[in-house]
């Protein structure tokens, strides 16, 4: 009796043993994987969160780190290989492209470019003709200056008429007590704040004046090594991103709360409903979110050469890629 009692224990603690064996298996069948922000968390980036905290990125055998992208910035990081993903603009891609810095982005996070100039109503800017006499503020970037102009010369304005100021980091409402006129926003952001401020906006849309303009900001980016090397994790991350924005098209109120539980900090009202705004123009006319299309990288490619801001031969095809988007289950 007491024999076979013995062998019953050991059995019991075999089978414990490789139950414990098997669970950290599991654990460790997870890739740790990191994506860089290209700024603070915003509703940008809800679909990320929403992945994270629904097990998307789990289900598809990821443990997916969102990081703060600090001084180097998402680009270098990712470039480098110093991390996986990260967030991205096209204009940001198309120009490390001539330079020979290998990032690629695999899917758009907005359908549409849903940035513009914006001032206060009673600075009485109405159309790209009332910047003159007027003062801009912004970062000092080369392409700021060219998408001025070529607003600009729609309605035959002189941009020298233009005041151009470098604010630095100054936020949109900072800028507008210190005698700047109109500054460069994302509008499901800035603009949904000034909403909430009870502050009536001016709001010039670039895709209003050219359709060059229409590229997609943000996106989701990684370097060539990676989809060369490692394309079944790209595949993952990919899947599950488009799952978490997808949920974040479906239920927004539910999306803002996964943002706001994992960054507390924000402001849960302009969470709210920024989200709401951005939850038809994630994916838009697109056949699905993430979508991108050729001639929008030629388009706009073209548009920075022809404004002196793209020096360089441009090979729009490999600047991005739908392959790794989930296919779309046909009826």
């Amino acid at each position: 009796m007491k024999k076979r009692l013995l062998i019953l224990m050991a059995t019991l603690l075999t089978l414990v043993g490789c139950s414990a064996k098997e669970d950290t298996k599991d654990t460790n069948v997870l890739k740790k994987v990191s994506v860089v922000l290209d700024w603070t968390p915003n509703t940008n980036h809800t679909g990320l969160y929403v992945a994270k905290k629904l097990g998307y990125f789990k289900e598809q055998g990821l443990d997916v780190e969102i990081l703060l992208p600090g001084e180097a910035g998402a680009d270098q990081l990712v470039a480098s290989g110093k991390a996986e993903f990260g967030v991205s603009y096209q204009e940001a891609i198309t120009q490390a492209r001539v330079q020979d810095v290998p990032l690629v982005s695999i899917a758009a996070v907005i359908q549409h470019n849903t940035s513009g100039f914006a001032s206060i109503a009673s600075k009485g800017i109405t159309s790209p003709k009332d910047f003159e006499g007027k003062t801009y503020g912004g970062w000092g970037a080369p392409l700021e200056q060219a998408v001025l102009q070529s607003l600009m010369q729609t309605e035959h304005a002189d941009i020298h008429k233009l005041d151009i100021v470098n604010a630095g980091d100054l936020d949109f409402f900072t800028m507008m007590q210190k005698n700047i006129d109109f500054a460069w926003i994302f509008y499901a952001w800035t603009g949904i704040e000034a909403e909430l401020r009870g502050e009536k906006l001016n709001m010039l849309y670039l895709t209003d004046y050219s359709n060059q303009l229409d590229y997609y900001t943000p996106v989701l980016a990684t370097n060539e090594k990676m989809i060369n090397n490692d394309p079944e994790t790209v595949k993952a991350f990919v899947a599950a991103a488009a799952k978490g924005y997808d949920y974040a098209i479906q239920h927004p109120n539910e999306a803002a709360d996964i943002l706001l539980e994992a960054v507390p900090d924000l402001d849960k009202e302009l969470v709210h409903k920024s989200q709401e705004w951005l939850a038809d123009k994630y994916q838009d006319d697109a056949a699905q979110w993430g979508e991108q299309k050729l001639t929008v990288w030629e388009n706009y490619a073209k548009w920075m050469s022809s404004n002196n801001v793209l020096e360089g031969e441009f090979n729009a095809k490999q600047a991005f890629t739908n392959d790794f988007l989930p296919k779309k289950e046909t009826k």
